[in-house]
């Protein structure tokens, strides 16, 4: 009996070539979007004369969207599947990134901010659905070197977003020129997917707590999502506050942070085959905690910056390889995980607030310290991180 062979064309060659370039320009065009808000938030907040109190309000929005997205990403995955779904909830991401820079009021602002956080979510759990399936079809580890990625695309938008503000451009109009642009690429990098459209099984739940195994992946990605939403709210006001640095030197903090995060994503994939998940965040969160203490004990501005990276260094892989796991139990399972880590972004900053009122900005980071000892413990009990 004859096998057919299958044999592999010039043009099909080329075809799985430009699909495999398809993930990696979509991370890259998530970071650049959320880059460019959080570059823009200073202008945003004087455009409608918002107060310091108000506009941590109108931040808290965004988390809380990111939080009440479980309904809609379940709902899309189930309908649709990853790839529909992330090109659906990519071009809503795109339209409410202009109605957040047109917002002419607080109130409205603060429903812009709303809806960023259910698209912005939704398209994460979506492009991190379709990584984690070629993963699996693949048997090659790349959420880590595609969260880096991301990670660049987000220092690009922000510095888009600073010389947009030394230009004195408005957020309405750069936000405009940026959406025509990136839709095209959207468009493009949906076209090259594999069209893999498969639904997914959903449950239908307006909001789901991970259970059982994937509990504790969902706690790593809670106490993740504390440690690095409050380093990158409150490092510049520690340097600024505890050491007097300057407003030039004062973001600098978060800028070490990403770096190291970045850097260390790139040969995440190759250290995790050599090492394993659950080793590398396990240590990697001691690093983490060791970095925010020297941090808090240096003796000046400029070596404290050193303390920001070693912490980036530390906490850079525990996101991608959370999500990994958790994708590899299914994209619901993703969606659970990834809603708890959510309401982690969304508690951190204001508890750090809170602790940095009652006892100071030290006691303040030193907490950051304590829960990345905590996502230490954690990890070196989780099963699922391989």
């Amino acid at each position: 009996m004859h096998t057919p062979v299958s044999v592999s064309t010039p043009r099909s060659f080329s075809l799985a070539q430009t699909q495999q370039y398809a993930l990696p320009v979509l991370f890259v065009l998530f970071g650049l979007i959320m880059g460019s808000w959080a570059g823009r938030i200073p202008a945003l907040a004087e455009r409608v004369q918002v107060s310091h109190s108000a506009l941590s309000m109108v931040l808290l929005c965004g988390g809380l969207g990111a939080v009440l997205s479980y309904p809609i990403s379940s709902f899309l995955m189930g309908r649709f599947g990853a790839r529909k779904s992330l090109l659906l909830s990519g071009m809503a991401l795109l339209a409410v990134l202009v109605s957040i820079g047109m917002a002419p009021t607080v109130p409205r602002l603060m429903l812009s901010v709303l809806m960023l956080g259910i698209t912005a979510s939704t398209f994460d759990v979506a492009i991190n659905s379709a990584a984690t399936k070629r993963e699996k079809l693949t048997g090659k580890s790349e959420l880590s070197m595609l969260h880096g990625l991301g990670c660049a695309g987000g220092l690009a938008g922000a510095t888009l977003g600073s010389l947009m503000a030394s230009l004195k451009i408005a957020p309405a109009t750069h936000f405009l020129m940026l959406a025509g642009p990136l839709a095209l690429v959207l468009w493009a990098a949906f076209s090259m997917m594999d069209a893999d459209d498969s639904v997914e099984k959903v449950e239908k739940k307006s909001f789901s707590l991970p259970r059982g195994p994937l509990a504790l992946l969902g706690l790593l990605g809670f106490l993740g999502s504390m440690s690095e939403g409050s380093i990158a709210d409150w490092s510049g006001v520690f340097l600024k506050e505890h050491f007097g640095a300057s407003d030039g030197l004062a973001p600098l903090a978060l800028s070490a942070f990403s770096v190291m995060m970045l850097l260390s994503r790139m040969v995440g994939d190759k250290m995790k085959v050599r090492f394993g998940a659950q080793r590398l965040v396990t240590i990697g969160s001691l690093v983490s905690a060791c970095g925010l203490f020297f941090a808090v004990m240096a003796p000046n501005a400029y070596v404290a910056l050193v303390g920001f990276a070693i912490a980036g260094l530390g906490l850079s892989l525990l996101f991608p390889f959370v999500f990994s796991a958790a994708g590899a139990q299914g994209p619901m399972a993703l969606a659970a995980v990834a809603s708890m880590a959510y309401s982690g972004s969304l508690m951190g900053p204001p508890v750090i607030g809170a602790v940095a009122h009652f006892v100071g900005m030290k006691a303040a980071i030193t907490y950051v310290g304590v829960l990345s000892l905590g996502i230490a413990f954690v990890a070196s009990r989780t099963k699922l991180l391989k």
